[in-house]
């Protein structure tokens, strides 16, 4: 028979161990909830930024004036001539548009000042934002395409070129290495669209398509160098966007204009394989830059989809205000897409159509600014950026920023 001592020392020692196996219990849940909280916390300041500028790269789709201070005065570019700019800014500005660009509609949704192009005016003030992208600029290097056939009247300031020049103006943009890295992590980066028109002018001096695609591994490689640079730069937000549904473009589809049917999309009327190829593409893009986003997890790498932003427009274009059908183009002439490439928006004899928000395309190439806008919304507030832009960061007030200029809101109504 057990002593009282015994009784008591075996009652002490229970008690002990469940004593132990409940702050045991309690520690874990802790410490679990302390990882939780961390990772949540680390996740959040990777995307929660209160972005104070926007630094952008590109071509056409982002240019807001550097061809047009690039150029030779003798020799400006169409964007220089109405009805360029004819909607918005009431005069021609160097976007290849009727209006504003998904870049405008991007600054004025984080209420900031259209980005300034950087070209022809250095020493100008950048503090909020600085454009580099130049129309026409491709990817590769110009005399590259040239050793592959691709002969074509553009500009040779390519991506490269481009961010040398950046790297080249940081001391007049931001002054000392310690203040330029800050100001690079603060800014939104965008790097693109580029390299569209590597395939553009491969497709317009009439190169075969399986010749065009051995350019997408090369054009992926170029970007993704961009990117990386920019990571060691200090950038902690890089916006990079898909190419664009070139099937559905006035120029190609008027060059490439064929009685067989089977070629064109029955809902859309795109031409399916030049749509296929630019898929292509587009899927190379994500998957180098998800390898980019686990090499790089401290950095917000957001792959935006303009591809199938536009191409839904194209699907249903009556709930975002648009014609039936809209392939053809608001400035232009001849031809059922309304675009004749010897005589091009921007020339004499050239009109544009009387109310261009019921148009996608403004001249063949370039969209209107009501349809960057949905664009732009598509981004900012629908599902085409990977990850999503996160608005609901302390600080960042989201009331009435859901609305552009013009009134537009992106909804389910509209997807």
């Amino acid at each position: 028979m057990a002593s009282t001592e015994d009784s008591a020392f075996l009652f002490y020692s229970s008690s002990m161990a469940s004593l132990v196996s409940h702050l045991s219990k309690k520690l874990k849940t802790f410490l679990l909830i302390t990882l939780l909280t961390t990772v949540v916390v680390a996740t959040s300041e990777k995307q929660c930024r209160n972005f104070k500028s926007i630094i952008s790269f590109g071509d056409s789709i982002t240019d807001t004036g550097n061809l047009l201070r690039l150029s030779n005065p003798n020799k400006l570019p169409q964007s220089a001539f109405p009805p360029y700019g004819e909607t918005f800014f009431h005069t021609p500005t160097g976007r290849f548009s009727n209006g504003r660009l998904i870049v405008d509609f991007i600054a004025e949704f984080l209420r900031l000042p259209y980005v300034p192009p950087y070209f022809g005016s250095p020493n100008g003030s950048f503090d909020k934002g600085v454009n580099f992208a130049v129309a026409g600029a491709t990817a590769l290097e110009q005399s590259f395409l040239e050793s592959r056939g691709i002969h074509y009247a553009y500009t040779n300031v390519s991506l490269g070129v481009q961010l040398r020049r950046f790297k080249q103006s940081l001391p007049n943009l931001c002054g000392s290495p310690s203040d330029c890295r800050e100001m690079i992590g603060d800014a939104l980066i965008i790097v693109g669209e580029i390299g569209g028109n590597d395939y553009n002018y491969g497709l317009l001096v009439e190169k075969n398509i399986e010749e065009i695609k051995e350019l997408v591994p090369l054009v992926i490689s170029t970007i993704s160098s961009v990117i990386t640079e920019l990571v060691h730069m200090g950038g902690r937000t890089i916006m990079v966007p898909t190419d664009l549904p070139i099937g559905c473009w006035p120029s190609f589809l008027t060059q490439y204009q064929t009685s067989n049917k089977e070629e064109y999309n029955p809902l859309t009327g795109c031409l399916n394989w030049l749509n296929e190829f630019v898929e292509h593409h587009n899927k190379e893009l994500q998957a180098e830059l998800n390898r980019l986003q686990k090499l790089y997890p401290h950095v917000t790498i957001l792959y935006a989809d303009y591809y199938n932003a536009l191409l839904h427009i194209f699907q249903e274009p009556a709930r975002f205000g648009f014609m039936n059908r809209p392939l053809s183009a608001c400035c232009g002439t001849g031809g059922p897409y309304n675009f004749n490439n010897a005589s091009q928006c921007g020339t004499k004899g050239v009109d544009s159509c009387i109310d261009p928000s019921k148009f996608v395309h403004w001249d063949g190439f370039h969209l209107t600014e009501s349809a960057y806008g949905w664009v732009a919304m598509g981004l900012l507030e629908g599902p085409y950026t990977l990850p999503a832009f996160d608005w609901s960061c302390p600080g960042f007030d989201i009331k009435n920023r859901s609305r552009t200029s013009s009134g537009r809101q992106y909804s389910s109504s509209s997807r």
